[in-house]
């Protein structure tokens, strides 16, 4: 099977034209944008693909088994919506949408539709989570009852004076940007487990005055702290920042910890690192495993193709994508308000 396929916004989704383009199962036959000097270069490379500058027509045109919307993020619910009413299976860049409202009725979309809804949460395909979700499926750490996990960057605030710092277009700050990520690997080491409650803070100090200081709209946190109980009794921490709290460019880490012992991994900007704190008797450090985490792992792009060619549903699913949204839209809520808020 040939899988026709449609990108929808050429920021990210220069990416997604990458892969797709890497891919013998797939013809990308259309692409997306409104910056139209943008999309001629991208007809250049791409020039077996027809061009859009409205996703409407794109979508009108019809000869799509997927898309990739990859848009900013107030522009998700609407064009996904859109194009599973289309009958496109979809992938739609994180986070899933502003809020859980909008999440849930993308998420009833995809059930009314019979198409595919997955959502691009790509740290989870990377080989080196791949081994430490089966080191933790196969009991070495024990039973589960603590995860932590952070990105922190030291100035990386994203296109400042652009979307991503106004609240109404991008949703928040890092914790919808960057938190969506760490806390989905986390979730997803530890099995998904639903949110109970959680308890939160926001800053934005230092984002407000580094927009101040280049003359750019900022209206969004900077720094994000987050508890989160989950119903099973296990408890997530989160760190995200988009400025401060570390003296490299990014410090990202994941741990989780169990009666056992406890896995981290560690990435730098400059490769993954596992540690291991042992607590019993563990199969050796994970340093010192047989590095099987670099074996090839399908991209979480070859996931989505692999799913239409095989009528499968996507591993990071809407379902996902919605609980991640709750969450998210918890922790808001819970720093405004000073008090810890049920899920």
């Amino acid at each position: 099977m040939q899988v026709r396929i449609g990108v929808i916004g050429l920021g990210m989704g220069r990416y997604h034209l990458k892969e797709y383009q890497s891919n013998p199962s797939v013809s990308i036959v259309a692409i997306c944008d409104q910056n139209e000097p943008l999309l001629a270069e991208y007809q250049t490379l791409y020039p077996q693909a027809k061009a859009y500058t409205s996703y409407e027509e794109l979508l009108a045109a019809g000869g799509l088994d997927g898309v990739s919307v990859a848009l900013p993020n107030f522009l998700h619910a609407q064009v996904t919506i859109a194009a599973l009413r289309a009958g496109c299976n979809v992938l739609c860049e994180k986070p899933m949408a502003l809020n859980a409202a909008q999440a849930a009725e993308m998420l009833r979309t995809s059930q009314e539709t019979d198409k595919k809804l997955m959502i691009h949460f790509n740290y989870r395909f990377s080989p080196p989570s791949r081994f430490l979700k089966r080191y933790v499926d196969e009991g070495h750490l024990g039973q589960i009852y603590y995860a932590k996990t952070h990105w922190l960057r030291a100035n990386g605030i994203p296109k400042l004076g652009g979307w991503f710092g106004i609240k109404e277009l991008s949703g928040g700050g890092p914790l919808i940007d960057l938190g969506v990520h760490r806390l989905d690997l986390a979730m997803w080491l530890m099995g998904y487990p639903k949110a109970k409650a959680v308890s939160a803070y926001t800053s934005g100090l230092l984002g407000a005055r580094i927009a101040r200081d280049a003359g750019a709209k900022y209206d969004c946190e900077d720094l994000t702290a987050a508890l989160i109980r989950l119903e099973n009794g296990t408890v997530i921490n989160l760190e995200v920042s988009f400025a401060g709290g570390t003296d490299k460019d990014q410090d990202m880490v994941t741990g989780i910890y169990g009666t056992n012992g406890a896995a981290i991994q560690r990435n730098r900007g400059e490769g993954y690192e596992f540690e291991a704190v042992a607590l019993q008797n563990i199969a050796g450090a994970l340093s010192q495993v047989n590095p099987k985490y670099f074996e090839r792992c399908p991209s979480a792009i070859e996931h989505f193709v692999n799913c239409i060619i095989k009528d499968c549903q996507p591993e990071a699913s809407a379902e996902n994508g919605l609980e991640m949204m709750r969450i998210i839209d918890a922790i808001y809520r819970s720093a405004a308000e000073g008090r810890e808020v049920t899920v």
